[in-house]
């Protein structure tokens, strides 16, 4: 798979937005390949981390962020399913799975239907060691402060307003991957 092509057609323009992409998924990447690296007993497929990682936030630009540069008419929540769509489409159903369970610590039907969030009512948890991998390294950066890595407990502090189960699946990785 060739994820730059995939960015590049549905990033076609130099741009902000872009180089917000950009710069989160390769930190995002670098950590999750630092982490297979780290943890070779895990077993996780190197280059698919690499890969899904790249394109996990695909789906940014279909939701309106405009903090971020992103003018889509979606909530931002809906990002993880958006990209989830695209990357299906383009025929890489696995990576997909990484775009749509990277959001917060992932998302059980019951944190969906408990906040009522408008995106479809599944399990949108990470399965692979591989979808953990990227989700647990997502957390470390925002696209606000793209130079910036968080702490452990400033990412758990990101995850509260998704409900107490995705702290503790964050913490529960956090003793698998540190």
């Amino acid at each position: 798979m060739n994820y730059q092509a995939i960015i590049d057609k549905y990033y076609p323009e130099e741009n902000e937005l872009r180089r917000i992409l950009m710069v989160h998924s390769r930190k995002v990447t670098d950590k999750a390949l630092d982490i297979v690296d780290r943890h070779p007993e895990l077993g996780a497929d190197r280059q698919f981390v690499e890969e899904a990682a790249m394109l996990h936030d695909i789906g940014i630009f279909k939701t309106h962020a405009p903090g971020i540069h992103c003018f889509g008419e979606k909530p931002y929540i809906c990002h993880g399913t958006l990209g989830a769509e695209l990357v299906r489409a383009e025929g890489f159903p696995r990576h997909a799975l990484v775009c749509e369970r990277h959001t917060g610590a992932g998302l059980s039907l019951k944190e969906i239907e408990a906040q009522q969030l408008p995106i479809p009512h599944r399990e949108m948890v990470p399965v692979s060691i591989e979808e953990i991998i990227v989700c647990y390294a997502d957390k470390f950066f925002s696209k606000t402060k793209l130079e910036r890595e968080k702490g452990v407990e400033e990412a758990v502090r990101s995850l509260e307003k998704f409900g107490a189960d995705g702290v503790e699946r964050f913490k529960q990785w956090v003793k698998l991957l540190e």
